[in-house]
C-alpha cells in the first residue's frame, strides 16, 4: 500500500491564550488577514511545518514567538480537534493547547494586535471551530484550578496572598474564605516568600513566587 495515493489533512496548532482583565478570565483573539475566514477573529495559530518542527510542541511554541513575541511561561497540551469541520480546509486535525499569561506580558507581546474577550463572552464572527477549542480550554483549566496551582500562572512573577486569592475567585467564579485558602497555601507550601514587601502600605503584604504547577491532596 503506498500511503502517498491518499489524500492528507491540513494540521495546525492552535493557542487558547487566557488571561485575566478586570478580575475576568479573557482570551486573546487576532483578525485573520488571509484566507480563509479572511477578517474573522481566531486563536493564534498556523500550519505544522514538516521540514522545521520537530513535533506539535516546538510547532506551537515556534508559531507564538512569531505571533506575540514570546514564549508563555505555562503552556499545555489541550486535545485534538479534527474530522470535515465547517468553513476550514476540507478534513483537518487541529492540535490545540491553553497558555496562560499575565495580561502585562501579553499586551506588551501583542502589541495593540490581539482583542481581549470574556471567555463567557465571546464574540459572534469567530474563524474555523475556535470557540469549541476556547469551551474546552475554560473548562479544563477551571477544573484544574479547584486543585492545583496552575492559576498562579496568571500573576506576575511576585505577587500578594491577596491577589492570588482574587485570581483564585476569578479563574472558579466563587468566593472563597479568606482564612481557609491561606491555611490551604502555607500548609501545602505552593508559593514561596520572595523577602520583598508591598510598597505604599500601612502593613506591607508580603510578596510570593510559585515555580511549578503543583496539585493539591484535595481540592479548594
Amino acid at each position: 500500500m503506498n500511503v502517498f495515493e491518499y489524500p492528507l489533512p491540513v494540521t495546525t496548532v492552535d493557542a487558547a491564550l487566557l488571561t485575566l482583565r478586570g478580575e475576568r478570565l479573557h482570551v486573546a483573539l487576532h483578525r485573520r488577514e488571509n484566507i480563509p475566514e479572511q477578517g474573522k477573529l481566531a486563536l493564534p495559530g498556523g500550519v505544522i511545518h514538516i521540514d522545521e518542527d520537530v513535533d506539535t510542541d516546538a510547532a506551537v511554541l515556534r508559531v507564538l514567538q512569531q505571533k506575540t513575541g514570546f514564549i508563555p511561561r505555562y503552556i499545555e497540551q489541550l486535545r485534538v480537534f479534527s474530522g470535515k469541520r465547517d468553513n476550514r480546509w476540507d478534513w483537518s486535525v487541529s492540535v490545540a493547547y491553553i497558555a496562560l499569561v499575565p495580561l502585562a506580558d501579553l499586551e506588551a507581546a501583542g502589541k495593540g494586535v490581539f482583542h481581549f474577550y470574556d471567555v463567557d463572552d465571546l464574540p459572534v464572527d469567530l474563524a474555523f471551530d475556535h470557540r469549541r477549542i476556547i469551551a474546552a480550554a475554560v473548562e479544563r483549566v477551571r477544573n484544574k484550578s479547584a486543585y492545583s496551582t496552575l492559576p498562579c500562572a496568571l500573576l506576575p512573577e511576585q505577587f500578594t496572598l491577596t491577589q492570588l486569592q482574587k485570581t483564585y475567585e476569578a479563574v472558579l467564579q466563587v468566593k472563597l474564605d479568606k482564612a481557609n485558602f491561606r491555611r490551604r497555601i502555607d500548609a501545602m507550601g505552593c508559593v514561596i516568600p520572595t523577602g520583598e514587601f508591598q510598597s505604599g502600605m500601612q502593613r506591607p503584604a508580603k510578596f510570593y513566587r510559585f515555580e511549578n504547577v503543583m496539585v493539591f491532596n484535595k481540592a479548594l
